[in-house]
């Protein structure tokens, strides 16, 4: 009795909230972030899918064509500041958000960029600081912009449409196993999945930092002789 009153209280929360402001808030924020500002797209994505999932009057379409559109038009924007203030933004970030932009992180994604081609930006919307990065970075490589453009529409629309049809109907799914459970369960889970992903993200920074260390080392033995 006491899920069925909670759930009802949800219920009655999320069917107030105007599904055009969850759209506008996909695309500005997804489109933000791909300008090369760090927003947490991808969190307001996937919590905007699993929101559609259990709100009747929100399309889970509108939200995966707001995600792509967000993607692709801020991709552009930030690979036309790129191209214009690419080495003075990067420094400028740098400085502004040091875990994002940092020497280390820039040169990672150069060399990605490089070796990859236009293939880095449409695997780069799957991954974190690539996403972010990846419409400045082309711009300030100078990559040919109908190439860059391709690979960026693609990638925003398989990234945003997958991801949202991932999320929606994994909601779906989770309502009905809910039905015989409880939000207890959810919240046991999301738990679990931010803990082993805060430990999955310290063993990666100390595997980046191993990896930098024998770099310093040569470096100093140089500098040395």
């Amino acid at each position: 009795m006491a899920y069925e009153g909670t759930k009802v209280h949800i219920d009655q929360i999320l069917e107030s909230i105007p599904p055009v402001a969850v759209y506008l808030l996909v695309g500005l924020v997804i489109g933000i972030e791909s300008l090369g500002i760090p927003l947490p797209g991808e969190i307001v994505l996937v919590g905007s899918a699993l929101l559609a999932s259990q709100h009747a009057q929100m399309n889970p379409l509108w939200i995966g064509i707001a995600a792509s559109a967000g993607a692709i038009i801020g991709d552009s924007i930030g690979y036309t500041i790129g191209r214009k203030w690419g080495t003075k933004l990067f420094a400028w970030a740098g400085r502004k958000w040091p875990k994002h932009f940092g020497p280390k992180h820039i040169a990672k994604a150069e060399k990605v960029f490089q070796k990859r081609g236009v293939w880095a930006v449409f695997f780069g919307r799957f991954i974190a600081f690539l996403r972010v990065l990846s419409g400045p970075l082309a711009g300030s490589l100078g990559m040919h912009y109908p190439r860059f453009l391709a690979a960026n529409a693609l990638g925003g629309i398989v990234w945003a449409g997958g991801t949202t049809a991932a999320v929606y109907y994994l909601g779906v799914v989770a309502e009905k196993w809910l039905s015989r459970f409880s939000y207890i369960g959810l919240g046991a889970a999301v738990v679990i999945g931010v803990v082993v992903g805060i430990i999955v993200k310290k063993r990666m920074t100390k595997h980046d930092d191993e990896e930098d260390e024998p770099a310093r080392e040569d470096s100093s033995q140089s500098v040395t002789r």
